[in-house]
């Protein structure tokens, strides 16, 4: 996720400045063997899409691991720091259920359910154990230290959380505003559990805060709190979770740069915390925020939502995208670069399973398990990988 700004030109400087003050000293695990996977096909079939700040990962259908973008810091996994156009698979062995591309990392859950992250590990945001001075980013998959199985893993802005099978919370990372949830301010470098003995359905990871749906389908979050994105009414951070006010009962959550949306149990969506760009979809805009939940505008039904750095695309029942929020370089796809506070239907008549928000643009996946990505420049399928 990248940091909160107030226009495209200041977006494309914030992104520049800190992809650019986080190099430093080297030391990329490598595969224990060069991996032989099966590129045979040329364009496979995905099931599972994830847009980081300015770079994405997939799961093909196969469970092979693809990225492309940004490459700065080795957050496409490929061994080498060069931005990629097209997909290129994560070189190793290893397969996947799902992935997540945060800020410039990214993390995956195998088949095994093991945890393994690749690119910046400035914070510890690669759960290893390691993290700066010593191993600031990883150009391969390495293991997330501990003996932890986990079903599910989210990379927020620079760091990580993940949930057990039995449904318990971990972060590590970065942990300045308190977002790991372990009442303390302390970065970790390894997996911590996050205090109050909650059990999650689901998790989610902002630029500085993080919330989760409990199994009682009531939202907690933690961390960061300006905006009012924790929505407990409050703009106090808090370094454990504390319950969203109103009583909605959820079943997803997505959080952004400084807010947050969410799901209701009947398919409705609320917003709370930044909304100087619309993104929290009301028909206003605010630059105080807002620190409880407030319904999106038009009472569309959504099947999930997705928040990127300042905007929010959800995939309604109807199989439709639309979006809102900030639309400086196009990502709500309505072929234009005028910012909406209400949702806009994505143009083209895409059908789409999923969507995903990112930074400066936006991806989807459609039912024959094609990816398909916006901005300035319209709507185009993802290129086949590069083999």
């Amino acid at each position: 996720m990248r940091s909160l700004f107030p226009s495209s030109a200041a977006a494309l400087a914030i992104v520049a400045a800190v992809l650019g003050c986080r190099d430093g000293a080297e030391s990329p695990i490598a595969p224990s063997a060069a991996p032989s996977l099966d590129l045979a096909q040329s364009s496979p079939l995905y099931r599972q899409v994830d847009r980081g700040s300015s770079h994405a990962c997939a799961v093909a259908e196969s469970d092979v691991a693809y990225c492309w973008g940004d490459n700065s810091q080795g957050q496409l996994g490929d061994g080498t720091t060069e931005r990629r156009s097209t997909p290129v698979p994560v070189a190793t062995e290893l397969r996947f259920r799902h992935v997540s591309a945060g800020f410039d990392h990214s993390c995956g859950t195998t088949t095994n359910f093991e945890v393994y992250c690749w690119g910046s590990n400035f914070d510890g945001q690669l759960g290893d154990g390691t993290g700066y001075p010593g191993n600031v980013r990883r150009l391969y998959p390495t293991a997330v230290a501990g003996s932890q199985r986990f079903r599910h893993v989210r990379a927020g802005q620079h760091h990580t959380c993940a949930l057990t099978r039995s449904d318990e919370a971990f972060c590590w990372g970065n942990n300045n505003l308190g977002q790991l949830g372990d009442n303390t301010t302390t970065n970790r470098p390894a997996p911590v559990r996050v205090l109050g003995g909650l059990r999650f359905n689901q998790l989610t990871g902002g630029d500085k805060h993080t919330c989760g749906v409990t199994t009682d389908n009531r939202a907690h979050c933690w961390g960061a709190n300006y905006w009012g994105q924790l929505g407990d009414g409050t703009n106090l951070r808090r370094n454990r979770p504390v319950v969203v006010t109103g009583g909605l009962r959820l079943r997803q959550i997505t959080a952004g740069d400084g807010f947050t949306c969410a799901l209701t149990v009947q398919n409705l969506a609320y917003c709370w915390g930044y909304n100087n760009d619309g993104q929290l979809g009301n028909g206003t805009t605010s630059v105080g925020g807002r620190p409880r939940p407030g319904p999106v505008a038009g009472g569309r039904r959504f099947d999930h939502l997705s928040a990127g750095a300042l905007h929010t695309c959800g995939a309604t029942l109807a199989d439709r995208a639309y979006c809102w929020g900030w639309n400086g370089e196009g990502q709500l796809g309505d072929r234009t670069t005028t910012s909406r506070s209400t949702p806009v239907a994505v143009k083209g008549g895409l059908v789409v399973v999923q969507v995903s928000a990112g930074g400066l643009y936006s991806c989807a996946l459609s039912p024959d398990r094609r990816i398909y990505c916006w901005n300035r420049d319209g709507i185009a399928p993802v290129p086949d990988p590069m083999n």
